[in-house]
């Protein structure tokens, strides 16, 4: 398959453009590279040994769009184009709601015109709110979402629901993803925010390395084992591989999977795991909660096991060893 990756610079995208060519489809990336780079695709094809059409285009720009699917035959579209950071989102609602609604809705008009009628959409496990117990399965209730992030997927989700019931010929797949994590083995690709991380892994890695003194751990009165978050790390490598599986799976109208290890991990066995892993300690402070953000939150992900012959199989050793090397590797990201 011919497939369309929009925000496929990004750090879930970049791993996701080699494990699809790994797998013999055919990659084509749009990005506006607001949090990403360029030379993450460059480093794609490094890794690839073999060029990726590349558009540098905001997917919310349908014009912009329509010439992409003119020049390019695609058979799929995998949309992970968003402003994706939960704190930020709670500061600029209106930027979140604009951004990620307006480029669903470009995407969807620009696909019709094209005749694209398979779409794999990067969703999230904030959709489900706080959870009224865990794991979280796909069929417990959504909405309730604690931050405007999660209101976006929330909402995307339901555009997408209605667009396949007026449009039987569309098939489209929610991923639901819990915390994605680590970096290719290579070392070359990899998290690599704009700024200070809103993400534990690269705030972690970038205190291990001195780039910040210390680790703001938000929150230590939660219910949960230590009072720190639990949350569910998975390896971005695994879940690059559920959109492979995702492509595979043929069902008509909306399909619905959670992307998870099924383990929760808090903050600190995150931060002990890492200095026992790599030998590097971690200084940390506890700073007050963060808005938006919920005690636990981890995945039943049987449902992709079954439906679509994937499940997550790197470890959290896996997750804090590759994150750690690509760090050391690219000491201030893609900017080195």
């Amino acid at each position: 398959m011919r497939v369309l990756l929009t925000g496929g610079a990004g750090y879930i995208g970049t791993h996701t453009v080699v494990e699809m060519e790994n797998a013999g489809h055919e990659a084509v990336v749009v990005d506006n590279y607001v949090n990403s780079s360029p030379k993450a695709m460059e480093r794609v094809e490094k890794i690839l040994g073999k060029k990726v059409p590349v558009y540098e285009a905001d997917v919310a720009d349908e014009a912009a769009l329509d010439r992409i699917f003119a020049a390019e035959k695609i058979d799929a579209v995998v949309h992970f184009a968003g402003l994706k950071a939960v704190g930020e989102s709670v500061r600029k609602p209106l930027e979140y709601y604009k951004n990620n609604l307006d480029s669903t809705f470009s995407l969807l008009r620009s696909m019709e015109k094209a005749g694209v009628h398979k779409l794999i959409f990067s969703s999230s496990a904030t959709v489900y709110g706080t959870p009224e117990k865990c794991p979280i399965t796909e069929d417990m209730h959504t909405g309730d979402c604690s931050n405007p992030y999660g209101w976006t997927k929330f909402m995307i989700e339901q555009i997408l629901k209605d667009y396949c019931h007026a449009h039987p010929e569309m098939q489209v797949i929610l991923l639901r993803y819990f915390n994605p994590v680590g970096a290719h083995k290579s070392g070359l690709i990899g998290e690599s925010p704009n700024g200070i991380p809103n993400n534990l892994m690269p705030y972690i890695t970038q205190v291990a390395v001195g780039k910040l003194k210390e680790l703001s751990v938000f929150g230590n009165d939660y219910p949960t084992p230590d009072g720190t978050g639990v949350r569910d790390y998975i390896h971005v490598v695994d879940l690059a591989r559920g959109h492979v599986a995702a492509l595979g799976y043929n069902k008509p109208g909306v399909g619905v999977f959670n992307l998870g290890t099924g383990i929760g991990y808090s903050v600190l066995d995150m931060v002990n795991t890492f200095s026992r892993v790599n030998g590097v300690p971690v200084p940390y402070r506890i700073a007050p909660r963060r808005p938006g953000d919920i005690a636990a939150c981890y995945a039943d992900s049987s449902l992709a096991g079954k439906e679509l012959g994937w499940k997550a199989e790197l470890t959290l050793s896996d997750m804090v060893r590759d994150s750690w090397n690509f760090q050391l590797k690219n000491p201030n990201g893609y900017e080195d």
